[in-house]
Parts: structure tokens; C-alpha cells; sequence
């Protein structure tokens, strides 16, 4: 199940509006910074609202009704079991959000510290550390009355065989246009290809209804600015969370560190990753395969081969370029990467 996307009625409010929509909340602005304004299918607007009972931080949500009371009873069910993330702070009526004029605002204490350091190996594995936590304790995850809990897709391998499919196709492609892109998508196509292969036949192996995968919140958008260090960490944005395979959260957190240049693919790295998220929540068998074909398939490969293709005679083919270049550069840490956690794999289980 997908989130609900409502229609904003509004891209942008005036000082006035928000004060108002603050009087709501009983809070009395003195300063109000706008931090962040979307402006897309999920219109979006944050502000930093300095007040004399401390900082908020006033959201424009693009949700709808029953998915921010999902979000709103997974920010209450972490606090019970101590994990700090900013709570919804309600209404003069005592509802958590305001609907202003078809459009809904949350309102939340302002986390003050500084977001997760990639380049700190104590960060890194603290933060690994703390998501296992998140897990273990929203297992048995129980969502109020009128919310809708969202779920993730249980078709893994079939969209990973459909982009493999795709994988495929574009390399065929390569051979008929020959540009710089293609000839050097075809000089290391065979290399990705065979990552793909291997993925799905570990993914062909997984019995996605078993109990051994578990199940929890997934705050699916573990990302540095949103693990915030002070006297502790606090977690904030839960606006991309579902109910899902546990395992793909930690997927989604250490791959987009692994991709980095400075931690690029970076074994050591990964491995303590693992370890300190044990720490908390055992990984097993059957986990552990999941998260190693997902980490083997070439998903950035994948998806800059299919989105130049698809745009070939409207795209900036230089852009394209570099970006594949700078993926395949890659390449051999990639590979060796692989390799010890084949072998990590062999050995743990």
C-alpha cells in the first residue's frame, strides 16, 4: 500500500496565515524562518518557529488523514520505549495536526545538535545501532484507531526481475547507438549483468512469506540529517515509513554510505555496521541473503542506463555521462566488496 498524496490547496502562506495556524497550537511566534518549501506532487513546507516556550518546527504535510495518524502512532509508540523523536504537539481541541484550509500542519518541538557524520565511524555504527532498537521494539507495532497502516511491497523479486529484464534491454541498446555512453556501458556491461544474475537467484531462493523475515517499522529515510546527535540521538521525518521487512531499512541506510566516495564500498565499514546492529536485533539466514542480493544488484547501474535511453534525444548526454562514469569507477570496489561479504556470509551462517 502507497501513501495517499493530497492535493496542496497552497504553495506558500504568509507570516499572517502562519501565525495563525500557531495560534492554533497555542504557540506565539517572535521569528519565523522558512527552511524548506517543495514545490512538486508532494508540496511540502517547513518552518522554524522561535517562540518564548522554545523552538517548533511547523510542517506542511502532503499526507491525509489516516496516514498522518500512522505516522503520529509510530512517533508515540517509539517514545514509550524511549526512542527519542520529536512528538506531534496538539491543538487548543487537543487533536495532533491542524487542517487548514485543505491542507494539514503538525507542529513539533525544534531537535537543536548536529546530523550523523558519515566520516565518523562512531556515528555510523551508533546509528546502526539505534535503528536495530527501532525495529526490535515496533514489531508488535499497533497503529490507533483511524489511521491507515502503510505497507511495503512484497514483490521484491519480481521488481528486481523486471529491472533485470530492463538491464538487458539497454544493453542492447548500447550495441545499436554506440555514443561514449554506450561504449563504455558495454565495456563493463558484462560485469553488471552477472551481478544482476547473481541477485536474482539468491532472491529466487527467499521465501518472502516466512517468518524469518521479520517484519517492522522501517523508517526508510535514515539519512544523516535525519539521525540528529545532541545528548542523544533523536530521529525525525517519519514521513516515508511503512510496515515492512526490517532488513530493508538497514539495506537502504548502509547502501547509501557504501556509495560514497569516501566510504566507497567499504567492507570494514560495513561489517562493524553489522555488528553493532546485532547488538540489538540479530540478523539471520535468510536476512542476511536478502540484504546480500540487494547490495549485489546494480541498481544505480540499472537506473541511469534506463533513464538515458528512455530520454536519449532530449537528455544532456555529457550529465549522463558522468554520472555512469563516476558509478563504474566503482566497479572494482564493488567487486571486491562482494566477495568478503560472500565470504562474511559463508562464515556467519
Amino acid at each position: 500500500m502507497e501513501y495517499n498524496i493530497i492535493e496542496a490547496s497552497r504553495k506558500d502562506y504568509s507570516k499572517e496565515e502562519i501565525k495563525y495556524i500557531l495560534s492554533h497550537f497555542n504557540c506565539n511566534a517572535i521569528k519565523i524562518e522558512n527552511i524548506k518549501a517543495k514545490d512538486t506532487d508532494k508540496a511540502r513546507a517547513v518552518y522554524k518557529i522561535y517562540s518564548n516556550t522554545g523552538n517548533k518546527c511547523l510542517k506542511k504535510t502532503y499526507h491525509d488523514e489516516p496516514t498522518l495518524l500512522f505516522i503520529y502512532s509510530i512517533i508515540e509508540w517509539l517514545n514509550i520505549f524511549n526512542i527519542k523523536c520529536p512528538r506531534f504537539l496538539k491543538t487548543n481541541t487537543g487533536i495532533p495536526y491542524l487542517n487548514y484550509r485543505g491542507d494539514y500542519f503538525i507542529l513539533m518541538d525544534w531537535i537543536e545538535g548536529r546530523k550523523c557524520d558519515y566520516d565518523n565511524i562512531d556515528d555510523v555504527l551508533n546509528a546502526s545501532c539505534y535503528l536495530a532498537k527501532i525495529h526490535l521494539v515496533t514489531r508488535n507495532f499497533k497503529s490507533i484507531n483511524g489511521s491507515r497502516i502503510i505497507y511495503g511491497d512484497n514483490g521484491i523479486y519480481d521488481s528486481y526481475s523486471k529491472h533485470f529484464s530492463q538491464l538487458l534491454n539497454t544493453s542492447n541498446k548500447a550495441f545499436y547507438y554506440k555514443d561514449d555512453f554506450s561504449k563504455l556501458f558495454i565495456d563493463n556491461a558484462d560485469y553488471y549483468i552477472e551481478c544482476a544474475k547473481e541477485s536474482l537467484y539468491l532472491l529466487s531462493q527467499i521465501d518472502f512469506n516466512s517468518k524469518e523475515l521479520e517484519k517492522s517499522i522501517c523508517h526508510y529515510d535514515y539519512v544523516n540529517k535525519n539521525i540528529i546527535f545532541n545528548s542523544d540521538i533523536n530521529i525525525i521525518d517519519f514521513d516515508k515509513s511503512k510496515y515492512d521487512y526490517s532488513i530493508n531499512d538497514f539495506y537502504v541506510f548502509i547502501k547509501r554510505i557504501l556509495k560514497r566516495k569516501s566510504t566507497c564500498w567499504n567492507f570494514n565499514l560495513f561489517k562493524q555496521a553489522v555488528e553493532y546492529y546485532e547488538k540489538n536485533r540479530s540478523i539471520n539466514y535468510l536476512e542476511f541473503k536478502l540484504l546480500l542480493a540487494q547490495l549485489m544488484f546494480p541498481n544505480k547501474i540499472w537506473k541511469i542506463t534506463r533513464d538515458y535511453y528512455k530520454n536519449i534525444h532530449h537528455c544532456n548526454k555529457k550529465a549522463f555521462y558522468k554520472i555512469l562514469k563516476d558509478t563504474i569507477s566503482q566497479k572494482e570496489y564493488h567487486k571486491q566488496f562482494i566477495a568478503n561479504a560472500i565470504e562474511f556470509f559463508n562464515q556467519k551462517y
